[in-house]
């Protein structure tokens, strides 16, 4: 006899864990609940309607910046458009939304890293966030390259190295399984030779420690819980179609793949949703 377990909450993004494969989790404002696609066969979604502000509680008829209400995605820093461009910061001219929420949060440690998941691509992460960032882009290999004082010089090597390779993640071909497994360090030899003098001119702008080249990176390699890849990639909407079900086929990034299509949970941060597992 099947059983099956069910949570009702707001969701946010899925717990991850670096095992062999990765862990995941439902995650949501009331709790969690473990999912895997060899002992979960059956997955099911409802959406009841409402959405809840994630920083505020507000209710909300539409999720800005995944899961924030209008109000809070206009004067939170987290939503300020230099979160997804960090070389836009504004902070040394004063007008950062929230400074104590900037010192705390950008003016930290970060990592350019180079990842796999859908060819190489460049990003940048908290120190603090190595592997999740990555797990959570679906990356299945990946190696941290250049350790820097700021998120805002982060941005900088970014964008130099990005004169290159590209920041953005294929997530069709990232969840067919269509990524070969590569030679990133050789990937990484071959992209230094044509950043290392811009970043040099930039690392002399500022104190001696504020970028570091990784002297010897190490990949690391992840293998994610999928059963069965799509051959095609179709897309559930929540908004749309409030219940979505099928047999859960994997986990991938912050995707579950169901045999009836997939579904991007992080994009529905805030929502309620009732998440009915079968066993």
């Amino acid at each position: 006899m099947s059983e099956q377990t069910s949570h009702t909450g707001h969701l946010k993004k899925m717990g991850t864990t670096l095992e062999t494969p990765v862990r995941y989790e439902l995650v949501f404002d009331s709790g969690t609940l473990a999912i895997d696609p060899a002992t979960q066969p059956t997955v099911s979604l409802e959406y009841s309607g409402k959405i809840s502000c994630i920083h505020c509680g507000r209710i909300t008829n539409k999720s800005f910046s995944q899961g924030y209400c209008y109000p809070c995605f206009r004067a939170l820093p987290e939503c300020d458009t230099c979160i997804m461009s960090p070389e836009k910061c504004h902070f040394h001219q004063g007008t950062c939304r929230d400074p104590e929420w900037g010192e705390q949060w950008c003016m930290q440690t970060h990592y350019v890293y180079l990842a796999n998941s859908s060819g190489v691509k460049v990003g940048i992460t908290r120190q603090n966030q190595i592997p999740t960032r990555w797990m959570d882009q679906g990356a299945i290999q990946a190696m941290a390259i250049c350790k820097v004082s700021t998120r805002q010089l982060a941005g900088f090597v970014e964008a130099i190295i990005r004169q290159h390779v590209t920041d953005r993640t294929r997530w069709q071909a990232m969840l067919k399984g269509d990524v070969e497994v590569l030679d990133l360090i050789a990937e990484w030899e071959t992209l230094y030779d044509k950043v290392c003098d811009e970043i040099n001119a930039l690392a002399a702008e500022h104190d001696a420690d504020a970028i570091e080249i990784i002297a010897s990176p190490e990949v690391v390699d992840i293998t994610f819980p999928v059963i069965e890849h799509p051959t095609k990639v179709k897309s559930h909407n929540l908004d749309k179609t409030p219940t979505v079900s099928g047999k859960l086929r994997g986990i991938k990034g912050q995707y579950l793949i169901l045999d009836t299509g997939v579904i991007n949970l992080r994009k529905y941060t805030g929502y309620e949703v009732t998440a009915t597992l079968g066993h």
